[in-house]
């Protein structure tokens, strides 16, 4: 086990392009940090700069105290598991689990011993003597972890090594590995894209963007105070619905005008941001989660009249899409990288303008699509940036 510092690393490739920029963090002896980011944001470079498979351009990486920039990929004391499960097709399981070992011409019962327990720890014991085609996904990625584990490595990388399981195993699997890494305490760097891997696995989750860390942070931390539109808009399922709105202040009374519509702010809610008080009469932007907006009037809550645009009833709840007049975040200029959320159906409503948003409600609402319903929204649980930086108001 080692702690683990990235400073100011960065990685410019033959042809310019700028694939990491600036990267500086610290992964603690033992600690489970996820990199997560859309797809091209820089995070499995970083993960391969780690592993010694990419050169470092400028800065430096220290693995336990050590500076490790030149050193080789096979010295650097490190395991890898990757998205393909990279097993020998005519090697058993116990071999495959086996092979670093024997390249590195262990002794036999070393072998055979190391092996055995992380066959025990992986619930493989009883296949050690099958071959890969005759195991289902989620145990050939077991073996994969148990030929990272037999190495007893300071650090574990594993660059999504779940997205080639289906949903189902994939969540299955998101526990084990979370689970085995508190076990074997070992420090480990785990890549993905998807935010819900990184949310329920990650002792802290660092959320990238066009080679740029945004924020490193608690999974809950990030849910709840996201440092700027991209990691409100990127962190969280549904997504955050984001729009412009002009703050008025006056007095000891605040509201927020958006569209044709006008909502009533709390002033505790000016109080906990004090920023807010400088932009009065001025644009920000605001942002909604979806459990904060409800079908029914409470205190603290005020109307927003929308149209149901698509419902998707789940059991547990109802995510219910909805539009309403206003403007939605401008992300080109912004320069978030926000993009509408296709899962949820949004992005060919995009085009028709107007906010488009996605409320959580409690289960058997009955809608249709068309029709215009008043939500209440939670104004105390509402998230502002500023209109320039996209950086959070607090």
């Amino acid at each position: 086990m080692a702690e683990m510092v990235l400073t100011d690393i960065d990685k410019v490739y033959e042809n310019g392009f700028h694939a990491v920029k600036d990267l500086s963090l610290t992964v603690a002896d033992g600690e489970f940090l996820v990199l997560v980011g859309p797809s091209g944001c820089g995070k499995t470079t970083a993960l391969r700069m780690i592993a010694g498979l990419e050169d470092i351009t400028d800065g430096t990486l220290a693995i336990g105290g050590k500076v490790v920039n030149d050193l080789p990929s096979r010295d650097r004391n490190i395991a890898m598991v990757f998205q393909s499960y990279a097993l020998y097709p005519h090697m058993t399981v116990g071999e495959n689990i086996g092979f670093g070992l024997a390249i590195r011409k262990e002794p036999k019962a070393v072998i055979a011993e190391k092996v055995a327990k992380a066959a025990e720890l992986l619930d493989l014991t009883s296949m050690l003597d099958r071959k890969p085609a005759q195991l289902s996904g989620g145990q050939r990625q077991r073996v994969a972890m148990g030929r990272a584990i037999v190495r007893d490595a300071e650090l574990f990388l594993m660059d999504e090594p779940l997205s080639n399981l289906d949903a189902k195993l994939r969540v299955q699997m998101r526990a084990e590995i979370a689970s085995l890494q508190e076990k074997l305490g070992t420090t480990t760097v785990y890549v993905t894209h998807d935010q819900v891997e990184a949310m329920t696995m990650g002792h802290r989750v660092a959320v990238m963007r066009l080679g740029e860390l945004q924020q490193i942070a608690p999974p809950q931390e990030l849910y709840d105070a996201p440092d700027n539109v991209f990691v409100a808009g990127f962190i969280g399922t549904p997504p955050m619905t984001l729009f412009h709105a002009d703050l008025v202040i006056e007095g000891d009374a605040a509201r927020l005008h958006v569209g044709d519509q006008e909502l009533a702010l709390p002033m505790g809610v000016i109080d906990a941001r004090p920023s807010l008080r400088a932009l009065s009469g001025r644009e920000v932007i605001v942002g909604m989660r979806a459990e904060d907006i409800y079908p029914t009037e409470a205190e603290g809550r005020q109307a927003l009249n929308v149209v149901v645009t698509m419902t998707e009833a789940l059991g547990s709840s109802v995510h219910l899409g909805f539009s309403f007049a206003g403007s939605p975040v401008d992300e080109a200029r912004l320069g978030s990288g926000l993009k509408n959320d296709d899962e949820h159906g949004l992005s060919a409503l995009a085009a028709e303008g107007g906010v488009q948003g996605v409320a959580a409600f409690p289960p058997r609402i009955q809608t249709r699509i068309g029709e215009r319903l008043t939500m209440w929204v939670d104004m105390g649980r509402l998230h502002f940036f500023d209109v320039e930086s996209g950086r959070a108001l607090r």
